[in-house]
């Protein structure tokens, strides 16, 4: 089905940072297929994970024990913080099982219809809910009527949270992304998450984050809140923790962990055999390396340079960046950089129509971080060099 715009190049192997298309040209992922392929591309340890899983055993579903699974549990609960996991495949899955306990949680408080506090400019996924969630219009238009139970407030706003609270008593539970990303890499002032966390222990709701973009390490931190000092009481994750293999995962802690029993939720696939084991390779891959350190100095290092080269041109409102999710926030639409990157041989995106999106892989050098300011940096000088009218005419 045509679901989406694709650019006319089809990407046949990866070494790192770099891949290469099916005639042979080389590019510089500053992509990672959107905030997914962390560890770079077919990385050694990834690759012999699935290698020796595939000749042992794939899947078997969950009516029986998954050492694996098991295993990814405990780790994740160990760099969490967190008590229990729900495994599943996707994004927007784990935000699923995040409403379904916001919902559980409102009604064992006797709120006949719990409603979840979202943001506006958010993504949460394209499911009915998580599409509902979403505060996005463009992503919702044609498939009203939307699923009841959140309320929007702005984001980075503690003060309309509060004024929700006064008004509405039926809140369960706020969810929000740490930064936005398909929002435009949008990073809250410090204290925004801390005061989201008073205000929910005030008010006994639950606290969920939706790390799917930020998490496993992208910000310099495993997850994105982790550096106001909270701890959240559900968490999302998906992208990174598979490097490329779909899976998805819901945690949670204290009250909000114990809300699932037998028969209230449920995966065919979710934390099979293949996927707790890669996502265990993953997460040793990144210990072994540093790579949750190394996403800090390469995210200031791009940050830096992308201020010193374009920070102070007219055309460029904001130059914003949490570790290794970047945006640069144009005066004019920037859709076209996509397409002129991929002749200068990066990969790039643009979200919200003007912020060119960077959310390269942890692996990448010094070398590549630099060809990366270098690059589009040219490109972002040229796109402003044009008269704004014909530009915005095309």
């Amino acid at each position: 089905m045509q679901t989406y715009q694709r650019l006319p190049i089809a990407l046949a192997r990866g070494e790192g940072a770099r891949v290469w298309d099916t005639e042979g040209r080389e590019y510089l992922d500053a992509l990672s297929g959107i905030a997914v392929v962390g560890l770079g591309h077919a990385h050694p340890k990834v690759t012999r994970a699935i290698t020796e899983q595939a000749g042992a055993i794939m899947h078997s579903s969950n009516l029986y024990r998954i050492p694996a699974q098991e295993a990814l549990g405990d780790k994740l609960a160990a760099i969490s913080g967190m008590d229990r996991v729900f495994f599943c495949n996707s994004g927007a899955e784990a935000n699923e099982a995040a409403i379904k306990l916001a919902r559980l949680h409102g009604h064992k408080r006797g709120i006949e219809k719990p409603v979840v506090l979202v943001a506006e400019g958010s993504f949460h996924g394209r499911t009915l809910a998580t599409l509902s969630a979403t505060g996005n219009k463009k992503v919702q238009a044609g498939f009203e009527p939307l699923v009841e139970g959140f309320h929007r407030v702005p984001y980075n706003d503690l003060e309309a949270v509060r004024r929700a609270a006064a008004e509405r008593k039926d809140i369960a539970a706020v969810l929000v992304e740490p930064v936005q990303g398909e929002g435009g890499i949008n990073c809250p002032d410090a204290g925004y998450l801390k005061g989201l966390r008073e205000l929910c222990d005030e008010h006994s709701w639950l606290l969920m984050l939706d790390e799917i973009q930020s998490g496993m390490g992208r910000t310099g931190h495993w997850f994105a809140h982790q550096a106001e000092g909270i701890t959240p009481d559900v968490m999302s994750l998906a992208k990174g923790l598979g490097n490329g293999y779909p899976i998805g995962a819901c945690l949670a802690r204290g009250e909000a962990a114990e809300l699932f029993g037998p028969g209230s939720h449920g995966t065919t696939f979710g934390g099979n055999h293949m996927a707790s084991r890669v996502g265990l390779a993953v997460i040793e891959a990144m210990e072994e390396d540093g790579l949750v350190a190394r996403a800090a100095q390469l995210g200031q290092r791009l940050l830096q340079g992308f201020q010193n080269r374009i920070g102070q041109l007219e055309g460029v409102r904001k130059i914003r960046g949490h570790g290794l999710m970047l945006g640069i926030e144009l005066d004019r639409p920037a859709g076209a950089l996509v397409a002129q990157a991929l002749q200068e041989g990066l990969l790039i995106n643009v979200t919200a129509e003007r912020v060119v999106r960077l959310l390269p892989p942890l692996v990448l050098s010094d070398a590549q971080a630099d060809r990366i300011v270098d690059g589009v940096s040219a490109l972002i000088e040229r796109l402003l060099r044009e008269p704004t009218e014909a530009h915005e005419g095309r």
